[in-house]
Order: C-alpha cells, then structure tokens, then sequence
C-alpha cells in the first residue's frame, strides 16, 4: 500500500511545516509534496477570473481543470504561479475556497495519485494523516505557540483567522491524527524537530 510509504506532516500555519517536511525528504531522498500549494493554486486563478469562492460547484470545476505541477515550482496551466500564490489575496481566501468538499475530492484524489506515481513521500497539509493517508508511515502533527507561529508568518490576524477557520471547516478539519506524533516546535530548532522525526521512523 502506497500509505506505508508516506510521512504525513500536518500543523497550523506558522508550525514550520514546510520547513520541516523539505529537511525530512531531503534527508530520506524521497519526494515532498506541498499540498497547500495546490488549494493555493485553485484560489488564485478562481480570484483572477473572478470566480465567487462562496461557490462551491463552481470551484470544484476549476480545480478539476486546471493542470497543477507542484515542485520546486508551482505551474499552473504552464504559468509559473510561485509568488503569486502567497498573496495577501490568496491568504485571506485560501481557507474558504479549501472548505468546499468538491474541490477538496479533487485535489485529495490527485495527492493519492502523486503518492502513487512518486512511491510515497513526505506530504505536508493539514488533512494528510487523517483524510488523505491514514495509513500513512508516520503521521506528525506540529504546533507552536500562536506569538511564535505569528511571529513567523509576520501576519497575527491571518494566522489566528486560518486556523479558526480550518479547525472549524465540516469537511476534513485541521487536526491532530489520533495515532500521530504531536511535536511542538517553538523551542525547537529545525533540526531538532527533523531527528525527532527520524527517530520515530
């Protein structure tokens, strides 16, 4: 099963997942994926054509078609989306866009592929040990204090906003798996956070 294969590393913004995750792969020399980057990619074309993110149907369609590459760049439709889509625009509605289930079964069912196509990985999000891969490996969950994850993402109300937003959401929530690893990371640097994770392999 391709979930034996996956290290699934969720948190809140500002947990150092991204961080953490991309040490973790590029220590194990497996692939990373950023499935944020990917409900990030569905916002920023729906607020650029001006699709009404409230809509659900709709944003559903778009995500179905658009062509999303997530690596060391996110291309979306042969468009190099990388800045664009860490905007202030895309921050404050990534979260609704995300909330809505026909776009989060489209995007979840191309995460299993790219497991599948990759031989696992480490996946980093905030649904993937408990929707996407709960079978996974590994499942880590890291917090950090709201001051330190503020402080981090420069951008307390955003921060405090997401997650609220994502802890509340009916479909696929924010939150710890019940079997995960839970690693809070504010006192911890980088490479502390990656050899307790190594350690639990």
């Amino acid at each position: 099963m391709v979930g034996d294969r996956v290290i699934a590393i969720d948190g809140p913004a500002g947990s150092g997942k991204s961080t953490v995750a991309q040490a973790v792969a590029r220590k194990l020399g497996v692939a990373y994926l950023d499935t944020g980057a990917m409900y990030r990619s569905v916002t920023h074309v729906a607020l650029a054509r001006g699709v009404d993110v409230d809509d659900g149907d709709a944003l559903a369609r778009l995500a179905h078609d658009l062509e999303i590459e997530v690596g060391d760049r996110v291309v979306v439709d042969g468009v190099d989306v990388s800045e664009a889509i860490r905007a202030p625009a895309v921050n404050g509605a990534v979260s609704t866009v995300s909330a809505h289930p026909g776009v989060r079964r489209e995007l979840v069912g191309r995460q299993r592929l790219w497991a599948g196509a990759h031989e696992g990985g480490v996946m980093e999000g905030r649904d993937i040990g408990t929707v996407v891969f709960p079978d996974a490996r590994l499942k880590v969950f890291l917090t950090a204090g709201e001051g330190e994850r503020a402080r981090r993402r420069r951008d307390e109300a955003d921060v405090e906003q997401r997650d609220r937003l994502d802890s509340t959401r009916p479909v696929s929530p924010l939150k710890a798996a019940d079997d995960a690893v839970v690693i809070d990371t504010t006192e911890l640097t980088v490479d502390e956070v990656v050899v307790r994770i190594l350690e639990r392999l």
